[in-house]
């Protein structure tokens, strides 16, 4: 990739038919104000019972397609205020009880065990918590050990954490397990002038350094990159998301699983109502999944979810689903889907 090939399209230039009255905030203490300030209400969650589960499918180390139990844990929301995140109407306002944690767990194993027969058949397990694991207001510390024995029957463990909370904790943890940590960062985008407007409060160095701590120390790391955030031209969206995949895969991420940014949080719609943002298209992340998935250095994951909403074309959709649903199990890239209603 030729690294001046979009050096003049770092801003978002916005729509000047739509209401460009939005001024967006410059410090992160107003942007966090103004974030929240686009809310509407949170979820009504049970602090004893995960706010949601389920069993889906990924190819592994071994190139094997494999069940993985995802556990969506109940917690108290994440400290950072991004502007992309909706994560956040399903946290509550307060940590969570003793044991609750583990009470979840416990709850979402006997679930999955009723659904499969056998939960001996589930080997590999995600703890996503709308939040970061190691932060000790959303997972308590104490609770470490009895979600390390819940876990104990497991070849492999994921869980999610902000850059800025992985330290020793993480790798006390790692030493609880049975099976191999994993720990999941959100890198979002390379992009310099977008990544500090999306409020995360972290800096590519502070990525960079979290994910050698990780990896340094036996664990997997795998990343979650943003397709079009706010503040990157639409022209450009694809060339930075190429550009982030890279960068997650220079720092020692296995895995990167690539996100469209929508609207949805308040905040994103705000924006985009101004014209500052624009969902991606399918073929955007059409054309940045054959070009991470063709260098053949990692395993990259398009997310599925919801994946209908960046289509234009209903013909051609479930062809083209289809298509990136395999691209995902095989890590290949198939021929693109041709279109006589769209072209």
């Amino acid at each position: 990739m030729k690294g001046n090939s979009v050096k003049n399209s770092w801003s978002f230039i916005p729509d000047t038919t739509a209401d460009i009255s939005l001024t967006y905030p410059e410090s992160p203490a107003a942007r966090s104000h103004w974030i929240t300030g686009q809310r509407g209400q949170k979820n009504t969650l049970d602090p004893s019972r995960p706010y949601t589960w389920l069993i889906e499918k990924e190819r592994n180390d071994d190139s094997c397609l494999v069940d993985w139990l995802t556990i969506f844990l109940t917690n108290k929301e994440c400290p950072w205020r991004c502007l992309m995140c909706d994560l956040w109407q399903n946290t509550l306002d307060e940590t969570v009880p003793a044991g609750a944690i583990a009470e979840q767990i416990d709850f979402a194993l006997g679930q999955a065990e009723r659904e499969c027969g056998d939960l001996a058949k589930l080997r590999h397990v995600k703890l996503y918590n709308a939040g970061s694991f190691f932060d000790v207001k959303a997972i308590p510390k104490a609770e470490d050990a009895a979600i390390a024995k819940r876990l104990a029957k497991f070849d492999r463990v994921i869980v999610e954490c902000h850059p800025a909370l992985i330290g020793d904790r993480c790798l006390q943890f790692r030493d609880r397990l049975s099976g191999q940590l994993e720990v999941a960062l959100g890198l979002e985008t390379v992009h310099p002038e977008a990544l500090q407007k999306l409020n995360k409060g972290v800096t590519l160095d502070q990525f960079r350094a979290a994910a050698a701590l990780v990896t340094q120390n036996g664990i997997a790391l795998r990343s979650f990159v943003l397709l079009q955030p706010p503040f990157i031209a639409p022209e450009a969206a694809v060339e930075w998301a190429n550009r982030s995949v890279n960068f997650s895969q220079d720092c020692g991420a296995k895995v990167t699983v690539l996100i469209p940014t929508r609207t949805g949080n308040g905040a994103m719609d705000r924006l985009a109502a101004a014209g500052q943002f624009m969902e991606p298209t399918l073929g955007q992340l059409e054309d940045t999944m054959d070009y991470s998935v063709g260098q053949s250095r990692g395993r990259v994951f398009a997310d599925l979810w919801d994946l209908e909403r960046f289509s234009r074309c209903k013909a051609c959709f479930p062809q083209r689903f289809n298509r990136l649903a395999k691209q995902n199990d095989t890590q290949q890239v198939p021929p693109r889907v041709t279109c006589t209603s769209c072209r």
